[in-house]
């Protein structure tokens, strides 16, 4: 599939996420809406604290970790997310950097933009700006952010090359990345990967986990760690008509999916950009 059509398909999934308020996950046995997202927030790190303290519907449940927890903000910084959503990692930033600080959001769909602006409205939030833009091409100066937050967002871009090349061109020196993603342990199969749910669904998308860390370091940063590194379930990152396509093809056995979900992990990534 070329690059512009998976483009396309993933705004147009996402757009339908902002639009009905409804998540990209979907666990059976569960609840629904707010509650579903809720408890997949809290599955992945959140604390209750932190969603009762951002607007309500910010919160859609599309994350796979929670970068704010390990980004030690500070006062004053300037933070950049990228893939921000209905803007729900841009509001805990915003608390922690305080009214001196600024959080930018980045998000390619128009629909997700509009609703990060009614949620900061809502909220009140002063120094928060949401911006349309492809995290591959980023609308942002260069040598202009402290620190850069992603969460479950990157592995959904067909370039992740250029969204790194690009991180490191905004960052300031010393500037630093903290990223909440999937990786793979090992290869899907062609099944999985020609998958337009399981892409939106932020699965097949994913690479891994070297060739992920090879294009952070490619890029020019340092210092590049794994803070955490988890499984996570094939439940909470697809659509139910993925999961319906995984076991009715003739290909994959049911021993086979399970084996397809423990390939996928969580990880949580740092580095810096420092030059010579």
């Amino acid at each position: 599939m070329k690059d512009s059509n998976i483009k396309k398909l993933v705004k147009e999934g996402y757009a339908k996420i902002a639009t009905t308020n409804s998540t990209c996950c979907t666990k059976p046995s569960c609840c629904s809406g707010a509650n579903l997202a809720e408890a997949i927030s809290k599955n992945v790190g959140y604390k209750d604290n932190e969603l009762k303290s951002v607007p309500e519907g910010a919160n859609l449940g599309l994350g796979c970790g929670n970068p704010i927890a390990l980004a030690s903000l500070k006062e004053g910084e300037t933070v950049l997310d990228l893939g921000s959503g209905a803007g729900f990692d841009c509001f805990l930033a915003a608390n922690r950097v305080g009214d001196k600080g600024k959080v930018i959001g980045i998000d390619m769909t128009p629909e997700m933009v509009e609703k990060a602006k009614i949620n900061a409205q809502k909220g009140n939030y002063r120094n928060i700006e949401f911006k349309l833009g492809e995290i591959e091409n980023l609308p942002i100066l260069d040598n202009s952010i402290d620190i850069i937050i992603s969460n479950c967002v990157i592995n959904l871009s067909p370039d992740k090359q250029k969204v790194f090349q690009e991180a490191f061109r905004v960052l300031k020196q010393n500037g630093r990345l903290m990223i909440s993603d999937l990786v793979l342990r090992k290869e899907l199969p062609d099944v999985i990967k020609k998958s337009v749910e399981a892409y939106i669904g932020c699965l097949s998308g994913a690479v891994l986990k070297e060739e992920y860390l090879k294009y952070i370091q490619e890029a020019g940063f340092s210092q590049i760690k794994v803070i955490d590194e988890t499984s996570f379930p094939i439940e909470d990152m697809t659509h139910d008509v993925t999961a319906k396509a995984i076991k009715d093809n003739p290909n994959i056995k049911p021993d086979k999916i399970k084996e397809i979900a423990n390939s996928v992990i969580s990880i949580k990534v740092s580095a810096i950009k420092q030059r010579e």
